[in-house]
């Protein structure tokens, strides 16, 4: 009998999803699934956070109306109401605390980006190898 550890199915790299995302000034936290500027916390109802968050993950650009409802929402057609632009109001009335509410842009084209630049990094959990302790 060997007493050798399984072999994990799961990679042991850089693709584990960052507990934190910094765009510009903000930070969001995952795990609190909220934002902060400095020490203070934004506050963020869930979707709010939902929609700050896939923003910064591409930060500078554009994502569409429809991209938004169908990764945020998790809806395919169109619901026929302003829920989009009422967070975006929100989220941006937020950020307004801290003078920088003008980093969440509505595009000519339609949608909305974020215009701030990301951290220097992301922080990530990284597995451990057993042989490595």
């Amino acid at each position: 009998m060997s007493s050798a550890p399984a072999a994990c199915p799961c990679p042991l790299g850089e693709d584990m999803i960052p507990r934190f995302i910094e765009a510009g000034d903000v930070t969001l936290d995952l795990l609190h699934r909220d934002g902060r500027v400095e020490d203070s916390w934004l506050r963020l109802h869930p979707r709010e956070f939902e929609l700050l968050w896939r923003l910064a993950q591409t930060p500078g650009e554009r994502l569409s109306r429809k991209q938004l409802l169908a990764e945020v929402w998790r809806l395919e057609r169109e619901p026929g109401t302003n829920s989009l632009a009422v967070h975006v109001a929100r989220v941006r009335s937020k950020l307004a605390s801290f003078g920088i509410e003008h980093m969440l842009v509505t595009h000519p084209d339609g949608g909305y980006l974020l215009d701030a630049p990301p951290g220097p990094g992301a922080f990530r959990f990284r597995r451990v190898p057993l042989d490595s302790q």
